[in-house]
Order: C-alpha cells, then sequence, then structure tokens
C-alpha cells in the first residue's frame, strides 16, 4: 500500500502540532510496512502513483479542493477542527481584529486565505476556491470523503453538526514519541518554574499568562518562535513581560525534554485547542497540566487535568497554583502511556485504510 499524505505548504517553515502529527504518523505507518510520502499542497503530484490519500486541515480548504477534483481514489481527512471564532471577534487585536469581529467564522477564514493570497504569504491552489467560499469547499471536501479521522468524539460530533454530513468517522487520537517523553522519577521537578511550548501568537494566548504570572514567586518559561503574523504580539508580550518571564526560541522535540523533566507545570490557556501535544508530551514526563477549557481538551485530559478561563488572568494563576501543589497524576501517565501514542495512532489508522481498499 502507498500513501500520499498532503498537508499546508508551511508544514516545515512555521511548524506545529499539525506538523508533529503529520511527520509522526507516517513514520510509524512506514515502520508497519506502508510507504508513505509527505507531499506539500503547493507541488506537483503524480496521483496514480497511491493507493489512497490522506489530507489534514479542514479549515484550509483552499489547499485541498485542488487536489480531491483530480483524484479517483479513496483520500481522508484529518479535520484538526481548529475554532478561532472567539479569538476573532473578542480579543483579535489591530486592523484585522477591527474587521474580523464583524463577520461569520466562516468568513473570517475566508477572508484570512484571500488576504494571505494577496500580501504573497500562501499559494491559492484552487481558484475555485474564490467563489466557492469557506464553508462551500469545506462541506465538499468532507462530502467526498472516504472517511473522517477526527482526534477526538468531540471534534467529531463538532464537525458534523456544522455540515450535517453523514460520514464514517473513526477517532484517531493525537499521541507522543515514547522513545522520547517519558517520566525520569530521578529528577526532582521545580514547583516554581512554570512551562509553556508553543508557537507565541495570539490563539495561545501567552499575553494572558504573561499577565498572570508577571511578578509572581514563579518563572515563566516561553518556549517557541513568534508566528509568521504575530511579530507585533510577540513583541507585545515581551514589553509585558517582567524580569521572572523567560523567552526561548522554538527548540526540537528532543531539546524540549529537559525542560519537561524540571518543570512542575506546563500550561496551554489557549482560546482553543483540539489537544494540546505539548500538554500531551508535558503529562507524559511528569508534569501537571493547566490547559484552556474551549476545545477538545477534556476528551483528552478528562479530570486529571487543571483548566481555566483563558480570559481571566486572575483564572490561570488559580489554576497554576493548584497544579504546583499537586502531585503529577499517575493516572494521566499511564493513560498516555497506554492510548495516546504515536504508534497507537498509525495503527489505528492503518486499520482505517484498510477498511476501503
Amino acid at each position: 500500500m502507498k500513501v500520499a499524505f498532503i498537508t499546508r505548504s508551511t508544514l516545515h517553515k512555521v511548524p506545529g502540532g499539525d506538523s508533529i502529527q503529520v511527520l509522526q504518523t507516517a513514520r510509524h505507518l512506514s515502520e508497519l510496512g506502508i510507504e508513505v510520502d509527505i507531499l506539500l499542497t503547493n507541488v506537483r503530484i503524480n496521483y496514480s502513483h497511491y493507493d489512497l490519500f490522506h489530507f489534514s486541515n479542514i479549515i484550509r480548504p483552499s489547499d485541498i479542493l485542488f487536489h480531491v477534483k483530480r483524484i479517483r481514489k479513496p483520500y481522508f481527512i484529518s479535520p484538526l477542527l481548529v475554532d478561532y471564532s472567539e479569538y476573532d471577534k473578542l480579543y483579535r487585536k489591530g486592523f484585522s481584529g477591527f474587521i474580523l469581529k464583524n463577520f461569520s467564522p466562516f468568513t473570517n477564514e475566508y477572508i484570512k486565505t484571500i488576504g494571505r493570497w494577496i500580501v504573497g504569504k500562501d499559494k491559492l491552489q484552487s481558484k475555485n476556491y474564490i467563489w466557492k467560499g469557506q464553508r462551500r469547499s469545506m462541506k465538499e471536501i468532507v462530502n467526498g470523503a472516504a472517511a473522517i479521522l477526527p482526534n477526538s468524539a468531540t471534534e467529531g460530533l463538532a464537525l458534523k453538526k456544522m455540515f450535517g454530513v453523514e460520514k464514517p468517522s473513526f477517532i484517531i487520537p493525537s499521541g507522543i514519541d515514547t522513545t522520547l517523553f517519558t517520566p525520569d522519577k530521578t529528577v526532582v521537578k521545580d514547583d516554581k518554574l512554570i512551562l509553556c511550548a508553543a508557537r507565541i501568537e495570539g490563539i495561545k494566548n501567552q499575553l494572558n499568562l504573561i499577565k498572570a504570572l508577571n511578578n509572581t514567586s514563579y518563572t515563566l518559561m516561553l518556549i517557541g518562535a513568534a508566528a509568521p503574523n504575530q511579530k507585533k504580539y510577540y513583541t507585545t508580550c515581551c514589553k509585558e513581560a517582567a524580569s521572572n518571564v523567560v523567552f526561548l526560541d522554538h527548540i526540537p522535540q528532543h531539546l524540549l525534554i529537559d525542560h519537561y523533566k524540571k518543570a512542575k507545570v506546563h500550561v496551554l490557556p489557549s482560546w482553543f485547542e483540539t489537544c494540546g501535544l505539548s500538554s500531551l508530551e508535558a503529562a507524559a514526563m511528569g508534569c501537571n497540566i493547566v490547559i484552556t477549557d474551549k476545545g477538545y481538551t477534556r476528551d483528552y485530559f478528562s479530570d486529571d487535568a487543571f483548566y481555566c478561563d483563558p480570559a481571566d488572568p486572575s483564572s490561570i494563576l488559580n489554576a497554576i497554583e493548584m497544579a504546583s501543589q499537586n502531585k503529577a497524576s499517575e493516572n494521566l501517565m499511564n493513560k498516555i502511556q497506554e492510548q495516546y501514542t504515536w504508534q497507537h495512532t498509525a495503527a489505528a489508522t492503518l486499520d482505517v485504510y484498510k477498511k476501503f481498499i
């Protein structure tokens, strides 16, 4: 079996959680004997070389439309269905914030896509997207898929509610690399070290995290590069930060290990999270998790995390204080090692493929 993973053109230039998911799933499918190529949406593809196709990032449908019109074999969608609407309407700043607060979520994503194309920050693979728009394009892609592979039950329900489309759906959770992220009980955790590993951008809400911890007894370590269109946000975060806030640039996963080992708490106070891969990795290494209550996070962390309201710095601080004072959840560590690994993700993905070949 030969599979093409077709994914956003900026997968390597602007790494994120979806980059890790694609690369790790492909890697472990290869270990199961499946030939996998990772192809960017803006390259020419000989579709006849593949038995099936796997797309991700349904909220970027212009990338996908071009290819599904040319494919005559089964294709699958990992939606990665992020909802930016609350952030766009209530908290996004500047000119884009002024514009986006006035429109629907679908219209906002359409405006962003066309805007990136006009200023040359991204390609518009399918010109049909211009007249079809965001919602119609997404629905067309979902309708044509052999199956939908959401990362959680809640995500699957959200997609079904959004389009009212009945398609075969199989939950394929995100995972961790077990060769990297396992507990090291020889290292004593620092109760005052708080870690946030994420690209620095408004949706991740580092600014409110900084406000929550400024001039406290905690050291906040922010690991991540500024998103390409979020330089002003990064600058604002730097200006807001007190002396107990440390900024580190993006580092590869294997270099995160030492930071996960030492920190007592990992925080993602985002306006929306599908999972929060860095939280999953940190939890596997014995960190307590403070995470947003918006998105699909409860499907993964259930009652084993400390939830916060991203709009309220005092809520973020209260959750961090509780997390720093409690022992790490053995239940969560065990659950991650048993259920949320890339080996499990790849095996479950292959099981779905076999149903349609």
